[in-house]
């Protein structure tokens, strides 16, 4: 366990470098989140129909969204896309350690870090001056905490699966154009999941990406009651599991017949 901690620590470390990085991608997520702000306001002016969720709820899931931005897994990591590219990842088999735990670890840095440098400064602005409300209560406060810290363990599983698709693909050019439509409508980052028509929430209560955005997201407005977070965490955890397992078994399969091209 030591060397994988010290693999994440040092990753993570690395990443918290990029601070400008980090500024730049601050001002563009407040930028849009100021024009989603607006888009949502106009809908809510616009229609007399009664929705799921309030206005303030959806300014506060908007800001949320930004805040929390890099945890959503909708890219793979430039270093590991680089390794396969090159062949450089023959590297990464001659380590005396598990590569799938390896790749693991580094997506759990990959999705910490600038989440880290980039959620702070968005809570202090977007408290005071955009509408975001603070926790529903305590306990939406607590419950928020803990499904956050699934979401984290679960868009690292699934990053690490897309970083386990490269050795099929190679280039990766299809993953990284297709998985990111997919995981910003189906997660809530770009349209509230409740806005959805009632025919899809037995699809979106299915999938995992729900339980990146959606969920924690309702758990901290109290649209979802503090006393049902062990079921969240259960969803959450529970599709961990299984993209862990699915995970593990695509790489086992791929590495027998791994090509290594470049050099």
């Amino acid at each position: 366990m030591r060397p994988y901690l010290s693999i994440l620590s040092a990753r993570f470390r690395t990443l918290l470098q990029y601070r400008a990085a980090a500024v730049a991608g601050f001002a563009t997520q407040l930028f849009w989140g100021l024009i989603r702000v607006m888009i949502f306001d106009a809908f809510y002016r616009s229609t007399a129909v009664a929705q799921p969720m309030t206005y303030a709820e959806v300014v506060t899931y908007v800001w949320l969204g930004q805040a929390m931005l890099r945890l959503v897994p909708w890219d793979i990591e430039g270093d590991a896309r680089q390794m396969v590219r090159s062949g450089a990842v023959a590297y990464e088999l001659l380590r005396p350690l598990d590569l799938y735990s390896l790749w693991y670890c580094r997506a759990l840095a990959w999705r910490a870090a600038p989440t880290a440098l980039r959620a702070l400064p968005m809570f202090a602005l977007a408290i005071p001056f955009f509408g975001m409300q603070w926790p529903a209560s305590w306990g939406a406060a607590a419950a928020w905490a803990a499904a956050t810290a699934a979401a984290l363990v679960l868009a690292s599983a699934i990053t690490t699966l897309l970083t386990i698709s490269l050795l099929w693909t190679i280039s990766g050019e299809g993953v990284s154009r297709l998985i990111p439509a997919a995981v910003v409508l189906l997660s809530g980052i770009l349209v509230p999941l409740p806005l959805f028509p009632e025919w899809a929430q037995t699809i979106l209560n299915l999938l995992p990406f729900r339980g990146v955005v959606d969920l924690p997201f309702r758990l901290y407005l109290g649209h979802i009651p503090p006393s049902q977070v062990l079921g969240v965490l259960a969803h959450q955890l529970a599709w961990t599991v299984g993209l862990v397992a699915l995970g593990r078994w695509l790489l086992a399969r791929r590495i027998r017949w791994l090509v290594v091209q470049g050099g």
